[in-house]
């Protein structure tokens, strides 16, 4: 384990402190709120020569991605960063960055998409990019966006996996929001990540290759197979990549934050920066003699299934927090409470579970909010009588 120094920084600046000492070959981004800073703090340490990065400033966040999966499929370690209208202008070559197997890391700030127009947080921007066939992190703090921005880069690199991945923080909460954040070593970060070597780079004259040919009916449905069973199978990678991390850093690196876990009868999972409300609303209860906890995935895709199933199924009654609708689903659910409730059902657990649709467009969501929560799901446990399936918090008359 080495030391780390520890700064007063919000989570924009803790990933361009990650970008600088990972040193990417290519960086290609467009300035979008509230992701820009991300950007402009590492375009200054190219312009002072800290990194060697060529930094690429395009028209469009398409024209970003587009820059990026070239670079990568030209043989270079690649980042970029946005925020809701730019990821959702950049949908057409998330597929195809995906689709190629490029190792592309991307920071998204997330920010609620228009319309209305909102540059506020929810998680809208980043879930409709679920089925993109990106891996998909999810931060709590400044702190776990700069950590989870180094396991990224590993992670994305590892020749079982060569996928994309999503690293998402909440925009304006975490991204503008100033906290302790401990930076690894210079050395130690760029040993932990170490080169990059592929297998295969269209700058390598010696052996040519083909990149995004035209796949008929012939083959196209053989290699989406393939894409699928990558994805779902790199959850042993991402664990091991962590766990490496961990013992680096001597920072908690498991996918899964549960607290007040072992005994809980009532419990939340939720996303990202609510997480920190959510757990001290818990410890407040446990202190009066409520057993209730709190689950914080930080990995969603691929999805945890069976660790978050395990971690919940000998509560009473669950409630999934989701930031985003998926709209049309059953009752305007959320994604988190779509892809939990299926995976307790083809596990074979039965539990009442309620989704609560919070912080749509930055909309704060308070304690008394998530203490209400619990008193819903101790009525559900003492009652077993679910009652409504979609609710909302923070939601005015």
């Amino acid at each position: 384990m080495v030391t780390s120094k520890y700064m007063p920084l919000d989570g924009a600046n803790a990933v361009s402190q990650a970008m600088r000492q990972i040193n990417p070959n290519v960086v290609a981004a467009y300035p979008i709120t509230p992701q820009t800073a991300v950007v402009q703090n590492f375009s200054e340490y190219v312009a002072d020569g800290i990194v060697d990065t060529e930094f690429v400033p395009v028209e469009s966040e398409h024209a970003a991605m587009s820059a990026c999966i070239g670079a990568s499929a030209a043989g270079a370690r690649v980042m970029t960063a946005t925020a809701a209208n730019g990821l959702a202008l950049m949908w057409e070559m998330l597929y195809i960055a995906a689709g190629m197997r490029l190792p592309i890391v991307l920071t998204v700030v997330n920010r609620a998409l228009s319309s209305p127009l909102n540059i506020h947080c929810d998680h809208s921007d980043s879930m409709g990019a679920r089925d993109a066939g990106w891996l998909h992190f999810y931060a709590e703090t400044g702190q776990e966006a700069y950590d989870n921005t180094i396991k990224a880069i590993k992670i994305a690199e590892h020749a079982d996996v060569l996928l994309p991945v999503m690293s998402c923080q909440d925009g304006f909460i975490t991204g503008h929001g100033v906290e302790r954040v401990g930076l690894l070593p210079d050395e130690a970060v760029k040993e932990f990540v170490g080169g990059y070597d592929p297998k295969y780079a269209l700058l390598d004259t010696d052996h040519p290759v083909t990149m995004g040919a035209w796949d008929f009916t012939d083959y196209y449905f053989e290699h989406k197979r393939q894409q699928s069973e990558v994805l779902n199978s790199c959850l042993p990678i991402v664990e091991a990549v962590s766990k490496e991390y961990e013992q680096l850093s001597g920072r908690d690196q498991a996918i899964l934050d549960c607290y007040g876990m072992d005994d809980a009868d009532v419990a939340i999972v939720v996303l990202s920066s609510q997480a920190g409300t959510t757990r001290s609303v818990v410890r407040e209860l446990r202190a009066k003699g409520v057993k209730a906890g709190v689950v914080k995935p930080r990995l969603f895709r691929p999805f945890p299934a069976t660790q978050l199933v395990d971690a919940i199924k000998n509560c009473k009654a669950v409630a999934v927090m989701d930031r985003a609708i998926s709209f049309g689903a059953m009752g305007g659910c959320g994604p988190l409470f779509l892809d939990l409730t299926s995976a307790l059902f083809n596990l074979g657990v039965q539990l009442p579970v309620v989704n609560y649709i919070y912080g749509l467009g930055g909309r704060d969501t308070m304690p008394s909010d998530i203490a209400s929560a619990f008193a819903d799901l101790q009525e559900i446990a003492a009652t077993g009588t679910r009652g409504e399936l979609v609710r909302y918090l923070g939601l005015r008359d």
